[in-house]
């Protein structure tokens, strides 16, 4: 199960946006597996996408649409990724595209196709045209559960938040919702990831501040180092309560930026929580860096160890892992004895190897709880970076071995 989570029992709505679900029969017969947003007229989106080359139709044509005209509608399916298709797949996602405008009533640019599933096989275009329809009349401000349960894949849980706060004698309200378990190291933000805000935010100003949530967030998870073909993360502002940005000088708007940012940590958190077998829930946390992007190299090459992960796995304190991972993440003159490295609150290395007051029960206590921080001081300037990421399971394999199945 996953770590630390739960489904939410309720999200709560945005005023200007509404959600339909429907039964495509993409790749299974009997669970809702295409979901349509529809955004409001006035509203501003913003949207990140994977940075893989091969990334899939759906995101190329989210790309362009994106930046032709205003857009109306999210259509997002499960079950079938599109990616790897060529040309065909690209047709596919237009037919999609003309299909939702048709139903709609709007321009075909108007609609962004988002896709998840199965890299290789071509989208079945015509069970997506047969669904809209339901999908359309399904279109309702308090269905963001039930879109977050229709694009799952692997995901155990459906994974949503919401968050409200006070600006200027106006609430304003942020929800948002994730799907993402395994392929798990963004490049942008994660397998794919919805979010909304009733505030009123100037499309440049919101793009700034996606990018920015983006960073502190999905850019800063890792389950199995794998970056999607079609990793997207979308923000709108739909402009409905009473209250406007055109600048990040403007009154209350660092508030909004850090309720959003919130949202989007809980988010990549929860992909994280969900990850493929994970059973752990690991904090990494390296400080005193030269710079951020040295602290992230660190980290990173420590996340990212099989070694590291799976004693993890096993509960096991093989701190000697870790130092190893920590050695070989290409820092240039790292000084070794000035490195110290923490489980939890525990320090198992100091002055280039173990610290002599270090017991083997003490780090044992720490690796048997789900949720565990490894330290790393590099002792070498004043730059942090923090990323968060799973053990490594039987059940991973077990996951990924049978994924076509």
């Amino acid at each position: 199960m996953p770590v630390g989570l739960s489904e939410p029992e309720v999200l709560l709505p945005i005023a200007g946006v509404r959600w339909g679900v429907a039964v495509a029969g993409i790749k299974y017969a009997d669970r809702n597996d295409l979901a349509l947003m529809e955004i409001a007229q006035g509203a501003a989106t913003a949207a990140v996408y994977t940075r893989n080359a091969f990334c899939a139709a759906p995101v190329t044509l989210a790309r362009q649409h994106g930046s032709a005209t205003a857009t109306r509608y999210l259509l997002v399916n499960s079950g079938n990724a599109n990616a790897g298709t060529g040309a065909p797949g690209m047709k596919a996602a237009l037919e999609s595209c003309a299909a939702a405008a048709d139903v709609a009533g709007c321009n075909i640019e108007e609609v962004l196709p988002f896709s998840t599933g199965v890299i290789g096989e071509l989208l079945p275009a015509g069970k997506i045209r047969n669904a809209l329809p339901r999908a359309y009349a399904d279109l309702s401000a308090d269905n963001w559960l039930k879109a977050a349960r229709a694009v799952m894949t692997t995901d155990i849980l459906a994974k949503g938040v919401s968050r409200q706060i006070e600006i200027a004698g106006k609430t304003v309200t942020i929800t948002g919702i994730t799907k993402g378990s395994g392929m798990i190291r963004p490049d942008m933000a994660t397998m794919l990831a919805f979010v909304a805000t009733d505030a009123e935010v100037e499309p440049v100003l919101l793009q700034r501040l996606l990018q920015q949530a983006v960073d502190g967030s999905f850019n800063s998870i890792t389950v199995d180092g794998d970056t999607s073909t079609n990793d997207a993360c979308v923000l709108v502002a739909s402009a409905q309560a009473g209250i406007a940005f055109a600048s990040e000088t403007d009154a209350g708007y660092a508030e909004l930026a850090v309720a959003v940012t919130e949202v989007l940590q809980w988010l990549a958190q929860a992909v994280v929580r969900d990850g493929e077998g994970a059973t752990k829930f690991v904090t990494i946390d390296v400080q005193g860096g030269g710079d951020e992007a040295e602290c992230r190299q660190v980290a990173y090459t420590v996340a990212h160890s099989p070694l590291v992960k799976t004693a993890l796995f096993a509960s096991d304190p093989n701190w000697g892992r870790i130092l190893a991972a920590v050695g070989r993440a290409g820092i240039d003159s790292l000084d070794v004895d000035k490195i110290a490295i923490y489980l939890g609150q525990v320090r198992i290395v100091l002055d280039g190897g173990v610290d002599v007051l270090y017991t083997e029960a003490a780090g044992q206590a720490v690796m048997d709880e789900e949720e565990i921080t490894i330290r790393i001081d590099l002792g070498r300037g004043s730059a942090q970076a923090q990323i968060w990421t799973t053990d490594l399971s039987y059940d991973y394999v077990k996951i990924n071995a049978e994924y076509r199945s």
